[in-house]
């Protein structure tokens, strides 16, 4: 089926997208283009890591992921192939992978081979693609990389209990300002356990003592509480929009890194 989706900061108004584009149509021919998201902040791989986390699970086995973030190569930061549950993934290894796969043990990482020559101006361009070109032909990946046993890591904030109460941060402000936080459902649940809480954010009296299914459990214009479809804790405003004043972001004034809290004993 020859899936090939790209995740970038490339954006949408130069013509490094279609480039990267042109290149892919040119090397396979064939080819099922998808684009994830190219409106990641610049260099920001903690974004980039989060929305692809949320929907490379939805393609089907053997699609390649490219990663068009950080992608300067160095002795210390090469080029990968990463295999996991029928997927590939081609990047950079700089603590990205871990970013997306936190703790998951991958089934493959492969350290592409470098001759020395290579055109580096454009990695995305000029190495990612060539690199899908030869897995989509079949290549074995031991044919052009080696087999190493992990890829780097790179620290992040991890949610904790402190003193009574779940503390997590603010990781994602999609387009509708709704803000997604890094406290999984299985935490919250182990944290709770049935009991009283309330949902406190740092920079507002805003609180949530409940959780909803759907947005509009809610009236209209009124904070809502869920967790995403990939079980994140979410802060959302029902019907509210980023840009008009109605998402959550604007409106309780959260930012990206802003604490959120799980509070017990209301």
């Amino acid at each position: 089926m020859n899936i090939l989706t790209l995740t970038s900061d490339l954006g949408t108004r130069d013509y490094y997208l279609a480039a990267v584009k042109a290149a892919a149509l040119k090397a396979v021919p064939e080819l099922n283009w998808v684009d994830i998201s190219h409106h990641i902040p610049p260099f920001d791989m903690a974004k980039a890591a989060f929305v692809l986390k949320n929907v490379w699970k939805e393609f089907p086995e053997g699609t390649i992921h490219l990663v068009g973030v950080e992608t300067d190569w160095g002795h210390d930061t090469p080029y990968v192939v990463i295999q996991h549950m029928g997927h590939y993934f081609i990047g950079t290894d700089n603590g990205f992978f871990s970013l997306l796969f936190g703790e998951t043990k991958v089934d493959g990482v492969y350290r592409v081979n470098m001759r020395g020559d290579e055109d580096l101006s454009f990695p995305t361009k000029t190495i990612f693609i060539p690199l899908a070109a030869r897995i989509f032909a079949g290549e074995d990946l031991e044919s052009f990389a080696d087999r190493e046993e992990h890829f780097k890591t790179r620290s992040t904030f991890i949610p904790v209990v402190e003193h009574n109460a779940l503390k997590g941060i603010a990781i994602y402000i999609d387009a509708y300002g709704n803000v997604v936080t890094n406290i999984t459902r299985d935490q919250f649940d182990a944290f709770v356990a049935g009991r009283d809480f309330q949902i406190v954010v740092n920079r507002t009296d805003a609180v949530l003592s409940t959780i909803s299914r759907t947005y509009s459990e809610v009236p209209q214009g009124e904070v809502v509480a869920l967790f995403t479809s990939e079980g994140f804790l979410e802060i959302a405003i029902n019907r509210g929009v980023e840009g008009s004043g109605g998402g959550a972001a604007g409106l309780l004034g959260i930012k990206l890194q802003d604490m959120i809290r799980v509070e017990l004993g209301y």
